[in-house]
């Protein structure tokens, strides 16, 4: 059986390895982020869910916090007919709560392929 999204259900769009490194955190970090990007998929705001600064409107992030241990995923709602997963990785800041000079260029890297891959798959319709 093929799965049919709901009519108002955005499709969920992945970046690099996004993916692959969300699954593996632990098992209860990866539901938490699952129900948080479903209700982004359907216009709505999870609670865990901030805005990502430096990147612009519309990218979010959800912050995850388990065993100790700070979780991010960013993601984009800065299209029209898609989510954009960007980014997720365990946050090990060496200085206080500055995010690692890497993670944001991650970021901005990914955005660019978003949009790319956006006007291939959807044309230019920027939010």
């Amino acid at each position: 059986m093929r799965y049919r999204p709901a009519a108002e259900e955005k499709p969920l769009h992945w970046v690099g390895s996004a993916k692959r490194d969300l699954l593996l955190f632990p098992p209860q970090v990866v539901s938490e982020v699952g129900w948080a990007l479903g209700v982004a998929q359907f216009g709505g705001r999870h609670p865990a869910v901030k805005p990502w600064k430096g990147a612009g409107p519309r990218v979010l992030e959800i912050v995850k916090h388990h065993s100790g241990n700070a979780y991010r995923i960013v993601y984009s709602l800065q299209f029209e007919e898609a989510v954009y997963v960007l980014h997720c990785f365990q946050k090990k800041s060496p200085r206080g709560i500055k995010t690692a000079r890497n993670d944001v260029e991650a970021v901005r890297r990914r955005l660019n392929s978003a949009r790319l891959d956006h006007e291939e798959r959807y044309g230019k319709d920027e939010k």
